[in-house]
């Protein structure tokens, strides 16, 4: 990516979630795509979460990752205030249900989401990647090596396994 302005916003209910949306940072640190991670609350600071999304397009942003637990509306309240995309991150505890993730999957009709599976801050950023590599044939050229060395990866697993339960 040539610019160091971020193009990816990655923003969570609150700082408790960074331990899951870190993921979503690092991974897109491994592509090279600027981003920024803010905290953003639906509840409490609706006034800001609204800004932000009703500003993100034109502050550059191309798509926006939002995390959250609980109630989980950061994400869906997000969507309605931009035309970006936005890939919710429903964010799991051990000590909570699936509240977050049914928030995320029952949007209206019209309000779309992509909502990723539970805690899954690097496949949101993953996601990302692929939308932005739609127009960018560098990082279109880092995904795909990306996606051939996930290949190789098993591939070489999957011999090792073989030949080792073979000499068994």
């Amino acid at each position: 990516m040539s610019s160091h302005e971020p193009i990816v916003g990655i923003i969570m209910g609150s700082d408790s979630d960074l331990d899951i949306m870190q993921a979503a940072a690092d991974t897109l640190d491994e592509f090279n795509v600027p981003h920024e991670v803010r905290i953003i609350s639906a509840h409490r600071t609706p006034d800001i979460m609204a800004d932000y999304a009703n500003s993100s397009a034109g502050r550059g942003l191309r798509v926006i990752i939002a995390g959250a637990g609980g109630s989980a509306h950061l994400p869906g309240m997000t969507a309605s205030h931009t035309t970006l995309p936005v890939i919710a991150v429903p964010i799991k505890r051990a000590e909570t249900d699936h509240e977050a993730l049914w928030s995320n999957i029952k949007m209206p009709p019209g309000v779309p989401l992509a909502t990723l599976p539970e805690n899954g801050a690097r496949n949101a950023a993953l996601f990302a990647i692929e939308i932005l590599a739609l127009n960018d044939d560098k990082l279109r050229e880092l995904y795909e090596k990306f996606k051939t060395r996930q290949r190789e990866m098993v591939i070489d697993t999957d011999q090792k396994i073989r030949e080792e339960t073979s000499q068994s």
